[in-house]
């Protein structure tokens, strides 16, 4: 699910979200919040994700972590490219986050600061923002949710679109029953403590419901940003499931 929130008059978030296969994928969860003016961050989020499924859906098998590395390489080749061939686009980018299952192991991508977060039992962030604020903390300059950090937490130091050989981290999470997986865009991760999204999550409610209500609080409490939620029901021991 995407909302625009309750300040900005665009919604530069976009997900996809597939429980059957994409091309050799069991299946594909893609969170991307783009930047860059109106037009261009629209742009940027959504082409990102349309080519990524397009590239998936047209690869031959050489292993998960190879296809994500292999397919965000060649689509932010060409989101680059677009960059520099229309001037409306010129500057646009965008994060992404990227999640795969397969034998009770999520595979995961990320550039930027588009989360990543494993609950079992309690919320757990697996993916490392690349961000100003997280660099200087990583370096013992900054305080995590000291004044400082609240107002330069934005600025983020990798995006996919913006340079033409981009840097990726990946991760390999072993699943549980019982686990969730929760993908999103900043604006709800700024709108929502830690302890809120748990408290959701780890709730009665019906899955679609638990992520209607994710968003939910996050309009409640701000909604300064545009908001975006992938939330998984992994099934281990099936092929993973919304």
């Amino acid at each position: 699910m995407t909302d625009i929130g309750r300040v900005r008059t665009a919604n530069q978030d976009y997900v996809y979200a597939s429980d059957r296969s994409v091309g050799v994928l069991p299946n594909l969860f893609l969170v991307a919040d783009g930047m860059g003016g109106h037009q261009a961050g629209d742009y940027a989020s959504r082409y990102i994700s349309e080519h990524l499924v397009e590239y998936f859906e047209n690869t031959k098998d050489t292993g998960v972590i190879s296809l994500l590395r292999e397919g965000i390489e060649q689509v932010n080749h060409m989101l680059y490219q677009e960059s520099h061939q229309k001037t409306e686009l010129n500057g646009m980018g965008t994060t992404l986050v990227a999640a795969v299952i397969e034998d009770s192991t999520a595979y995961v991508a990320n550039v930027g600061d588009s989360r990543l977060y494993l609950i079992r039992n309690q919320l757990k962030q697996i993916t490392k923002d690349h961000s100003y604020v997280e660099e200087l903390v990583s370096l013992g300059q900054m305080e995590r949710g000291s004044k400082n950090y609240r107002e330069k937490k934005n600025i983020i130091t990798r995006a996919v679109g913006t340079e033409d050989k981009l840097e990726i981290d990946f991760f390999e999470v072993s699943l549980e029953p019982g686990d969730y997986i929760l993908m999103c865009s900043d604006g709800l991760s700024n709108m929502l403590e830690d302890a809120e999204m748990e408290e959701i999550i780890c709730s009665e409610l019906e899955l679609k419901e638990k992520a209607e209500k994710l968003i939910t609080v996050a309009n409640d409490n701000g909604g300064k940003d545009n908001i975006a939620v992938v939330l998984i029901d992994p099934e281990v021991g099936g092929e993973g499931s919304l």
